[in-house]
């Protein structure tokens, strides 16, 4: 009887020994159906590709969200939902959309940026934006008899940033006293930057100048060499943009290849 009885207990800590992995691959069971814990992987991963760190209670709330999934699939698979035309129609779209994320990961994948690659890019954003940097101050009115009533009243002593707060039509300026901070020639409108160039520090520009936004009255305040940004600082931002670049170049060769009738 003990013999028996030590064989049944071995036996059943052998089942156990196999039923427990199985069982652990298991996050819960609805209705009868396991939820297996690659469902829950995969929802973290998309989450973590996101830039979002795991933590255990995003995890308590992945797992609810997965059972709550199933307990609404089954009463979708109840009432026959699968068999629609709609849902078959967007299944269909949605294999579209994944697989085409997957060719354009592999591309990407198996075609990374070279460190040669940012380093060239950034040359060339060097070369394009060395040189000098002004830092301006301008009042934006609608009429040019504003305008020079303005200039005429900082000439007899009015305060330019005081009349900008109060007159200047550019709600990015304004509340600075006009003040447009540091910008290359080329980051202005080319009647601005004409008008600009021609001023030395501390001067305003004599008579108004137009633009498309209106008229202006255009102080220059300083000069300096342009302070560019180190490549250490920009190389992640570098590095997107040229692999969205080899991305659309990739997209756009498949479509020159495509036989369209």
């Amino acid at each position: 009887m003990k013999k028996q009885l030590l064989s049944g207990l071995v036996a059943a800590a052998l089942l156990g020994s196999v039923a427990l992995p199985a069982l652990a691959q298991n996050v819960a069971i609805v209705n009868g159906k396991p939820i297996h814990k690659e469902r829950i992987e995969v929802l973290k991963q998309q989450i973590e590709r996101s830039g979002r760190p795991m933590t255990p209670e995003l995890e308590s709330q992945i797992k609810e969200e997965t059972i709550a999934r199933e307990i609404f699939m089954q009463e979708a698979q109840k009432r026959g939902l699968e068999t629609s035309s709609d849902y078959k129609a967007q299944m269909e779209l949605a294999r579209q959309t994944i697989l085409i994320r997957e060719l354009f990961n592999d591309y990407q994948i198996k075609n990374p940026v070279t460190d040669a690659e940012i380093q060239a890019e950034y040359d060339k954003f060097v070369s394009l934006n060395s040189g000098k940097e002004y830092k301006a101050s301008h009042i934006l009115v609608e009429k040019e008899d504003e305008a020079k009533a303005i200039i005429a009243s900082i000439k007899k002593g009015a305060k330019f940033a005081d009349i900008a707060k109060k007159q200047s039509k550019d709600p990015g300026s304004s509340t600075n006293g006009g003040d447009l901070d540091w910008a290359t020639a080329s980051s202005y409108v080319s009647e601005f930057t004409e008008a600009l160039m021609k001023l030395g520090k501390g001067q305003m520009t004599q008579t108004p100048v137009k633009t498309q936004f209106g008229w202006h009255v255009i102080r220059l305040n300083e000069t300096r060499d342009a302070q560019l940004p180190k490549l250490e600082e920009v190389k992640p931002q570098v590095a997107q943009q040229l692999q969205q670049q080899k991305l659309t170049k990739f997209q756009e060769e498949l479509r020159a290849k495509a036989k369209v009738e």
